[in-house]
């Protein structure tokens, strides 16, 4: 299995949904002893968010672009190689103002390219090329936004990632959502990063297809 692990928080090693990550990867590399990761950190090493130069382009063909398009585009070019190369994502981030942060929207705008990871039908409909792949988002939430409770409404974020990646292919992403953490009591932080934790475990599980963790049977014996 080759994995694209991409984070995207700028709170480096004070970020929950980073360790979330890492924790993931971790027990995914457990299970899949051939697990390849390439791993792309978009708030330290952020990507450009397009310019107008950037969108002539994309909608230019190909063989006539100029030598200016083709070098606004290669980052882009390199990223959609890097991605469709994996056949799973994981991507981690923060909930920042009820959606994703700037830099994993750049990340979102650089990926979502037509001829290249979509394209159309003779209906008009959109084909993306990401439908083999296995996709986990991982989220962290300062307030509780859980379906069923007063702010599940203000939930921006969830829908937007499944917008933009169904667009171009997935259409059953896998969530798991660390909340409440930032507006919360010790006891209910605690409890939110276990229960992601746990159900963390189960898509490792599940990824892994259904192999016991290395060492698991040492420890039992």
């Amino acid at each position: 299995m080759k994995l694209l692990h991409v984070d995207s928080s700028p709170k480096g090693e004070h970020s929950n949904s980073r360790a979330l990550s890492r924790y993931f990867v971790d027990r995914l590399g457990e299970r899949v002893p051939d697990l390849e990761i390439d791993y792309l950190d978009v708030a330290a090493e952020p990507l450009s968010p397009p310019s107008g130069l950037f969108t002539r382009a994309i909608y230019t063909p190909p063989p006539e672009r100029t030598d200016e398009m083709n070098v606004e585009l290669a980052a882009s070019d390199r990223l959609c190689e890097r991605a469709l190369d994996a056949n799973a994502l994981v991507m981690a981030m923060p909930m920042h103002n009820f959606s994703m942060p700037a830099a994993f929207k750049a990340f979102v705008d650089n990926l979502v390219r037509v001829g290249v990871t979509y394209t159309f039908n003779e209906d008009g409909r959109p084909v993306g090329r990401f439908g083999r792949h296995r996709v986990l988002f991982i989220t962290s939430r300062g307030a509780d936004l859980r379906a069923g409770g007063p702010m599940a409404h203000m939930d921006a974020l969830t829908p937007a990632l499944r917008a933009a990646f169904g667009f171009i292919g997935v259409s059953a992403p896998e969530f798991v959502d660390a909340q409440p953490l930032q507006f919360a009591d010790r006891a209910a932080h605690e409890a939110a990063l276990a229960r992601a934790k746990a159900e963390l475990d189960g898509v490792a599980r599940e990824w892994g297809g259904g192999l016991p963790a290395q060492g698991s049977e040492k420890q039992k014996a």
